[in-house]
């Protein structure tokens, strides 16, 4: 090891995870750099914002560790590829998932570029995930998979999807084969004060405020119709199509409304939004979390991303994930070029929903996936 370079930059977000990533590849004779990113500075107060308490945070561990830390602003290029994207998915009437679109521009792809400018060999993060290192099928070379991680509950694979070779072949996941309570019993053992800090949840930049709060700063009300998608009758109005998803329950404002086909067919169920009309700005519900226009057995997905370069066999078995937290669904792929595939379920799927990720499986080695149109 001394006669090569074993620098590796991991990112540090104050979290346990991340620091347990940086102590193991210390303990296992790294040189180790921690760099710290700043992704969002438009409103960052303390209300909904923690990044200045997990700055504390990261340098608290790095001196407890023994490494240096590198804070590096990335808020220009998080609003020009993530959040402007993000904002017109949302405005072209779909639900994007920023997480995904982060990971691959800017903590696989800025800050891959940064650490490797600053000397390091590879960068490494506390992401739920693993790398393989195969033979390529061409017989020349190796080929890296992507992994899920050994504990189901938090696997990441899912938000990691879009990592090409290049960027696979850079990377270490240290917590690949770990599970979260000894990570965190990893930390206590070690002195680390973060080992029982809260995972951050949501968006990076929206943080713990409310999501539709959030987004009518920057898309303003369109109000328009509700309409029961069986009768087309008139049920209330929403605010604007932008805040709502299907699948949605909550946040109608209808619940009082009776579907009104007779007191045994269920008409006290919930209503959930099945299909968005952005047109005609209509919003269509549907009575009933098992409601025919809520199931899909395939999916057309677009913006392809496969993460061995090459494109998955047709007609055969596959798992996928239309949403992070879904159990493996049986699929196969009935048609894929360049652009675009079509993907068939064994079993009708929930609220598959536009502007998501759906991601393919084969056993734990995740293949890639695309955008759901």
């Amino acid at each position: 090891m001394s006669n090569e370079n074993n620098t590796v930059v991991v990112g540090l977000s104050g979290g346990v995870d991340s620091s347990v990533a940086a102590l193991l590849l210390k303990q296992q004779g790294y040189k180790v750099v921690g760099l710290f990113m700043k992704n969002w500075e438009d409103d960052d107060s303390d209300e909904y914002c923690s990044s200045r308490q997990d700055l504390v945070d990261v340098m608290s561990v790095a001196d407890k560790i023994g490494i240096d830390v590198e804070v590096v602003n990335f808020a220009k290029e998080y609003k020009e590829r993530v959040f402007a994207e993000f904002l017109k998915e949302y405005q072209a009437g779909r639900t994007p998932n920023p997480d995904v679109l982060c990971n691959s521009e800017i903590k696989f792809r800025a800050f891959l570029d940064h650490a490797l400018k600053m000397g390091a060999a590879k960068i490494a993060t506390g992401h739920y995930a693993g790398v393989r290192e195969v033979a390529s099928p061409s017989g020349v070379g190796v080929e890296y998979q992507l992994l899920k991680a050994e504990d189901g509950t938090k696997d990441q694979s899912y938000f990691l999807h879009r990592l090409n070779q290049a960027q696979l072949a850079k990377t270490i996941f240290p917590l690949a084969e770990l599970y979260k309570r000894d990570v965190r019993k990893i930390a206590l053992d070690a002195g680390l004060h973060v080992a029982a800090k809260k995972d951050s949840t949501g968006i990076c930049f929206i943080g713990e405020r409310p999501f539709k709060d959030f987004l009518m700063r920057y898309l303003p009300p369109q109000k328009g119709e509700i309409r029961e998608l069986d009768s087309g009758r008139v049920l209330g109005e929403h605010d604007g199509m932008t805040y709502h998803t299907i699948g949605q329950r909550k946040g109608l404002l209808i619940g009082g409304v009776k579907g009104g086909k007779g007191a045994d067919s269920g008409e006290h169920d919930a209503w959930f939004v099945a299909k968005k009309d952005v047109a005609a700005n209509v919003l269509y519900v549907v009575q009933g979390h098992d409601h025919p226009a809520l199931l899909s057995d395939t999916l057309v997905a677009a913006d392809l991303s496969w993460v061995s370069g090459r494109a998955p066999h047709t007609h055969w078995v596959y798992c996928a994930k239309t949403r992070y937290r879904q159990e493996d669904a049986a699929c196969e792929v009935e048609q894929v070029d360049g652009e675009r595939c079509e993907i068939r379920f064994a079993a009708p799927q929930w609220a598959v929903t536009p502007g998501q990720s759906v991601v393919l499986y084969e056993s734990r080695v995740c293949l890639g996936g695309g955008v759901i149109q």
